[in-house]
């Protein structure tokens, strides 16, 4: 009797506490008690409901909570089931920290508790509600963050809760994008026809590589085939013919083996195979084998086979040429509204217009990009060659020097900028005093020569190349441009251009400047405008046509020099650099005039927007721009030999 007392008086005791213990659960922890079976459990598949308790729940613990289960710190105590942070200050040893409070409560052996380890898919699912608290957390990088796993990992659910989240949003840029984010869900999970519709049509003419990622699949359609004539429906894309390229025969078949419509096909070796086994006293199924000389007759004989049983039923040639004339074949969209589908097919319509359009604009980017690079390459040989009529093949060599000027000084240099600063100027100085050089010892002994000109100094643009290598070696030397021309100005996700580019660009302007200024506003100017125009005259007001000559081919040089830094920050640095350019320099001049520095320009133009163009036709071969751009030379010269400004007065008849 004294046992049995103690029995229930020991039971009494523990629904006391018991009730005690419920009485004093926090809300946080009576709520994850009540999810307690499938939190143990940790199955992706039915942890569901435990995430969106926690993350629907308003309480202000519970982002923290999923953010320390995420990260494998929240910890379930053996003997009660109790749900605790566990930090481990001593070996073996756990600190329990209360969920609600974040007091600490005891220390326990770590045999006694259960850590919760969710697997990755489980912790992805702990981030997609996570990111409900982060959309309105008071950290602007916070609230990127979760916009940006949004996109990354859509969900129907955030739909609602992006909703929610743009009204109080302060962050003009941020709300913008959730506005965008918003439209692009709506078009994905909104169960609203009319709603998708508007969403749709509010990103016509939009660019963004988002808008058409999220249309594409709205006009995805799968291909059908029926009995008789295809169904006349909104849903219907298209009528295919089997046998064209949109439709191959072997694959309109298959369309059919695949919806059951018709039997596989039998291959002629594994038919002929079949027919050879199933010979019985030189007859097949009934048929002699000396009549099966024709695939016919071979058809005919294997159908037989089959309507006995001895063979499978395989469709034979002309069995797959009446089932594919018996039925009609046709691509259906797989959105099953026909609403929908006609708006993201004009909105899709309006946006490649938009993405062609851009593209034109990209492209004369580039062309103008090229064509300044162009220029600033032509612009030495233009004033070399206008004035003096010397064919100087070494040209090149000096843009080759002063790419090599550029990398020298950035070994003593290591600020970019600096180094760039200084190596134009002193690519100026060495290339013009290598012009006055070649001007003095060659140049001078060949005018009015013009073949003997010609090959001394392409005998000089092998030397220099050779010494260039034995000095800096075959392998291409960098010159790198500072930070602040790294990266491309991105108008759009089509429209881009480097910031190099839009310095050589800069820097062609800031040349023709100069060059405008020295010829129009200086004596050096007058006096090279006067020899050009008649050197005999020129001398007898006093003028010596022999220094002019010379400082006229150093000014030449020069520019070279300083082109050659500008576009080694673009291209590699070799000994073969002045090479890339040196055809493009010469037809620059030719099709622009010789000697006018609008006809440079104008002829840089043209050829850069031509290349750029065949280029864009045919893309994969960039020799078959050069090769078309030779012959449109040759043909031009032919009606225009002066160029497209050709100069006036007695030069143009030197």
């Amino acid at each position: 009797m004294r046992h049995l007392t103690k029995l229930v008086l020991a039971a009494v005791l523990s629904l006391l506490a018991a009730v005690s213990h419920a009485q004093e659960m926090s809300e946080i922890q009576t709520l994850l008690q009540e999810h307690r079976e499938i939190i143990e459990k940790s199955s992706r598949r039915s942890i569901g409901p435990a995430i969106d308790a926690l993350a629907d729940s308003g309480l202000p613990e519970a982002q923290q909570v999923l953010e320390r289960w995420q990260a494998k710190e929240l910890w379930q105590r053996e003997s009660d089931g109790v749900f605790f942070y566990a930090e481990e200050r001593q070996k073996d040893i756990l600190t329990l920290i209360d969920i609600a409070t974040g007091d600490v409560v005891a220390e326990i052996d770590d045999k006694e508790m259960d850590q919760l380890k969710p697997n990755s898919g489980i912790r992805g699912m702990i981030g997609a509600a996570l990111v409900r608290f982060q959309l309105m957390d008071p950290d602007p990088e916070k609230r990127l963050a979760a916009l940006n796993a949004i996109e990354r990992d859509a969900e129907a659910s955030h739909l609602a809760t992006l909703r929610g989240a743009i009204k109080g949003e302060a962050d003009p840029e941020i709300r913008a994008r959730k506005e965008r984010l918003e439209r692009l869900l709506t078009i994905r999970f909104d169960e609203d026809e009319a709603a998708r519709v508007d969403a749709i049509e509010s990103f016509r003419g939009d660019l963004g590589v988002d808008v058409r990622a999220t249309l594409n699949p709205l006009v995805e359609t799968r291909r059908m085939a029926v009995a008789g004539s295809a169904p006349d429906d909104p849903s219907v894309a298209r009528v295919l013919r089997p046998g064209t390229e949109d439709l191959p025969r072997d694959e309109a078949f298959g369309i059919l083996v695949d919806a059951g419509l018709a039997p596989p096909r039998i291959a002629r070796d594994e038919q002929k195979a079949i027919l050879i086994a199933n010979i019985s006293d030189g007859m097949i199924a009934g048929i002699p084998v000396s009549s099966m000389d024709s695939q016919e007759a071979r058809d005919q004989a294997y159908a037989e086979l089959a309507r006995s049983g001895a063979a499978e039923a395989l469709a034979t040639e002309q069995d797959v040429d009446d089932a594919l004339a018996a039925h009609s074949f046709y691509e259906v969209y797989i959105t099953p509204s026909p609403v929908v589908v006609a708006a993201a097919l004009a909105t899709l319509t309006s946006i490649e217009r938009s993405v062609a359009l851009n593209q034109a604009v990209d492209l004369a980017l580039d062309a103008l990009s090229l064509a300044s690079i162009y220029f600033l390459a032509a612009i030495g040989l233009a004033i070399t060659f206008g004035v003096m009529r010397v064919i100087n093949m070494a040209h090149g060599e000096f843009i080759m020097m002063g790419a090599y000027t550029g990398y020298v000084v950035q070994l003593f240099i290591p600020d970019y900028t600096l180094s760039i600063i200084v190596a134009l100027p002193l690519a100026f100085a060495v290339t013009f005093a290598a012009g006055v050089a070649m001007e003095r010892l060659v140049i001078r002994w060949l005018y009015h020569r013009p073949l003997e000109t010609l090959l001394a100094t392409f005998g000089i643009s092998i030397a220099l190349q050779q010494l260039a290598k034995n000095i800096f070696g075959t392998q291409a030397r960098p010159l790198t441009a500072p930070d602040w021309l790294g990266g491309a100005l991105v108008l759009n996700d089509v429209v881009s251009i480097s910031y190099i580019r839009i310095a050589i660009f800069v820097m062609a302007l800031f040349f023709l400047a100069v060059f405008l200024f020295i010829m129009r506003r200086t004596r050096l100017g007058l006096e090279v405008r006067a020899v050009t125009q008649n050197p005999r005259m020129a001398a007898s007001m006093g003028i010596n046509p022999d220094k002019i000559n010379m400082l006229t081919f150093g000014l030449g040089s020069g520019i070279a020099g300083v082109a050659g830094v500008t576009i080694g920050l673009y291209a590699k640095v070799t000994s073969e650099l002045g090479q890339d350019y040196i055809v493009q320099s010469f037809m620059t001049v030719v099709v622009g005039g010789v000697g006018n520095i609008w006809g440079t320009l104008l002829g840089a133009s043209l050829i850069g927007f031509m290349q750029k163009g065949i280029e864009w036709m045919n893309p994969s071969n960039t020799l078959a721009a050069q090769t078309y751009m030779i012959l449109f030379i040759i043909l031009f010269i032919q009606f225009r030999p002066r160029g497209l400004v050709a100069l006036k007065g007695r030069a143009a008849e030197a």
